[in-house]
């Protein structure tokens, strides 16, 4: 479990393919000085297990699975990546509670800069909208942020997008103070949202609640 508060911006290294697995290492100081084999390390907002460690530097396995839900494979040496350590039951909740599990892969779709601080938009993945809602929480690579607006578009004519504001910590200590219009990143919702929208799935299903 996280809290969404980027501890530090790292660097990924080479992505070794183990046919369509592969191995990840990251150049993060911060992070690598007290990570052991088996911890949770989040990296860019997926949640990956420490196999090695080498300095500043550590490595981790990347499943099929989270390469067909994350940005991970899109990584190239150098990119800069945001890196967050499991959270303990003495961590400070400063964002909200994020599982590093990504529910889909968003698309920067405007930048709009003010004096101090800056407004992005994001495309919202089909099926995401309903888990979306304005001054509600959301993860975007593993950044944990309120949504400012939001539209669930028109499945006909247009997609669906939410915005969020960008204080200037926000843009020098991670990865979205450098994310150009038409770069992809990781969304996770508020796992609360998804619990519920369950449950009343299943109450409708049986009559229990009205739509």
């Amino acid at each position: 479990m996280f809290t969404g508060i980027i501890e530090e911006l790292g660097e990924a290294g080479p992505l070794d393919w183990h046919g369509d697995s592969g191995v990840l290492t990251v150049h993060g100081p911060l992070v690598a000085a007290d990570a052991r084999h088996g911890d949770s390390i989040a990296v860019n907002g997926v949640c990956l297990t420490v196999v090695s460690v080498d300095g500043q530097r550590f490595a981790v396995d990347v499943m099929k699975e989270t390469f067909d839900r994350s940005s991970l494979g899109t990584l190239r040496p150098g990119d800069r990546v945001n890196l967050e350590r499991a959270a303990t039951l003495a961590t400070r909740l400063g964002g909200h509670l994020v599982q590093g599990h990504v529910d889909g892969v968003a698309t920067v779709v405007g930048r709009n800069p003010g004096d101090r601080w800056e407004q992005v938009r994001f495309s919202l993945p089909a099926g995401l909208h309903r888990y979306v809602v304005e001054k509600g929480s959301i993860a975007v690579d593993g950044i944990s942020l309120t949504v400012m607006e939001v539209s669930d578009g028109d499945t006909a004519a247009a997609a669906g997008w939410f915005g969020v504001g960008l204080i200037p910590t926000t843009l020098q200590l991670t990865t979205l103070g450098r994310k150009p219009v038409g770069a992809l990143v990781n969304l996770e919702v508020d796992v609360i949202a998804k619990y519920v929208a369950k449950q009343l799935d299943g109450a409708r299903s049986v009559g229990g609640v009205r739509p």
